[in-house]
């Protein structure tokens, strides 16, 4: 039986990428100036070029989880059709998106009790979200049932390893996750932090690097413990509006790993209000977050 795929945006796929695939993404909003955003992928509300820009120039961006409302519209339609729904949630650690999404299902089951509506919580943030929906799409595409799809990325989503540097420690500092005396101190002294996703789907910091280019290579080291025969992977790269450092890491990956197919795209608005511009991540399947 063919089933639906739904993420949400914060999982920063391309349109065309969601296109190809068959994959229906949920526009998570975002609020700059009392004015209301979606995140759509196909970034029809506003540029990420632009968000980031407006970042810069200290306007401050806020952001809502979606709600129980918007999930039940959009997966009725798919229901009454005669489809059964999959959907792949952003991390419960990071936002209650899959908690909407599970009293969605919850409801929709009581109304169409005929059809199948799993959903999971991927524990998975930006393209680290994106490559697990990638890789499930791929076992759908082979042919794989719905229950197969769910239970497979439940068994691998803590698989899914995320490596990310920020460049602009005011976001981290406005987020809770450092002080103010250590985003002054870190800023004079040009400290990057490298954080992580860790198996409970929350960023936290795990190490600190002297500059730009010492960060980039702390995400290699990271990558070079952990991943599993990585030339044979597909990598995924997301990045703050710093598009030239997301070459740059993926020619890394490329001469260091041998990886021959790598994915890059914007951290969209959802995840970049709270990371800001330039921020650099790196998704690949490991050995452990």
């Amino acid at each position: 039986m063919p089933f639906v795929l739904l993420t949400d945006s914060s999982a920063d796929l391309s349109a065309e990428l969601a296109r190809d695939l068959d994959i229906q993404v949920l526009p998570l909003s975002f609020t700059i100036h009392n004015k209301n955003y979606y995140n759509y992928p196909d970034n029809r509300d506003m540029n990420p070029h632009e968000f980031y820009i407006r970042l810069r120039h200290g306007e401050v961006a806020t952001t809502s989880a979606m709600n129980v409302a918007q999930y039940t519209e959009v997966m009725e339609p798919f229901l009454q059709q005669g489809l059964d729904v999959l959907i792949l949630a952003f991390s419960s650690g990071l936002s209650s998106t899959y908690q909407s999404s599970r009293l969605a299902a919850e409801e929709l089951m009581e109304k169409y009790p005929q059809r199948k509506i799993f959903t999971v919580d991927t524990l998975c943030a930006s393209m680290g979200q994106g490559l697990l929906v990638y890789l499930a799409a791929r076992k759908r595409q082979g042919g794989a049932s719905i229950e197969e799809v769910r239970d497979w990325t439940e068994t691998r989503k803590l698989s899914i390893c995320h490596q990310f540097t920020v460049d602009d420690l005011h976001f981290l500092k406005r987020g809770g996750r450092i002080s103010g005396a250590t985003a002054l101190m870190g800023t004079m002294l040009n400290i990057k932090p490298v954080l992580h996703v860790d198996d409970t789907g929350r960023l936290v910091n795990i190490g600190k690097a002297r500059g730009r280019q010492a960060a980039l290579k702390a995400l290699m080291d990271k990558m070079e413990q952990t991943a599993i025969d990585p030339h044979s992977q597909t990598v995924f790269i997301s990045h703050g509006d710093c598009p030239e450092d997301a070459q740059t890491l993926a020619q890394m990956v490329r001469e260091r790993f041998g990886v021959r197919e790598i994915v890059i795209n914007y951290i969209g608005p959802v995840i970049g209000a709270h990371s800001g511009p330039g921020t650099l991540a790196l998704f690949y399947i490991g050995t452990e977050r």
